[in-house]
């Protein structure tokens, strides 16, 4: 297995961002930003997004900052709490486009099914690996969640990442990143408590 850096991740990090993300209709929807730090200020950052446009970040002093590291697919066990990105399939099933292994500090952490934004009609679960059967096309994973569970199989080309500790050092020009519950301000740039970057050059993808 994969030696899992599991430093502590803070209760801002990015599996707090993903609880953020679903939260409830009535509050407004965060703003997510993916893209390459093209220059740090301080606590702002020039991000060029995976749209084209320039982004300022600005970072909470207190702003917690995640490492997203590789992982592989035999990283992935039975009672895993992990997120995964998927399509719905036509059976009712879910095919991952890929999975995010969390530290064993952030069971629970945004525990769920809900729509998801990296891709039109893609999913986000957040749930406990019940089940894991292996077959030849990779396995089928039966993901519990507390109301209720989902299907889904995590094909062999699926791309497999882990959540890993990280600071200011990381967020330097060429690095990506991804803010998954931003708040828009004023005058346009984007305020974040919790910022996610990719180690040694590995795009998030989330």
């Amino acid at each position: 297995m994969t030696n899992f850096k599991y430093g502590v991740i803070g209760a801002t990090g990015l599996a707090l961002l993903l609880s953020v993300a679903c939260a409830s209709a009535q509050q407004s929807p965060p703003v997510r930003v993916r893209g390459e730090i093209e220059k740090v200020d301080g606590n702002t950052l020039t991000v060029k997004s995976r749209e084209g446009a320039t982004v300022k970040v600005m970072l909470k002093d207190n702003a917690v900052v995640t490492g997203v590291e590789k992982a592989m697919l035999s990283d992935i066990k039975q009672n895993s709490f992990v997120g995964i990105t998927a399509m719905p399939q036509p059976d009712g099933t879910q095919k991952a486009i890929e999975v995010h292994i969390f530290p064993e500090s952030r069971r629970g952490a945004g525990e769920g099914h809900r729509p998801w934004d990296l891709v039109p009609n893609s999913t986000m679960t957040n749930a406990n690996v019940e089940q894991l059967v292996t077959s030849v096309d990779g396995p089928m994973l039966t993901m519990k969640y507390k109301d209720g569970e989902k299907k889904i199989q995590v094909p062999n080309n699926a791309t497999i990442v882990q959540f890993v500790s990280g600071d200011r050092a990381d967020l330097k020009p060429g690095a990506k990143i991804f803010v998954a519950a931003g708040t828009k301000l004023p005058n346009g740039d984007i305020e974040t408590a919790g910022i996610n970057v990719g180690k040694n050059g590995l795009t998030p993808p989330m």
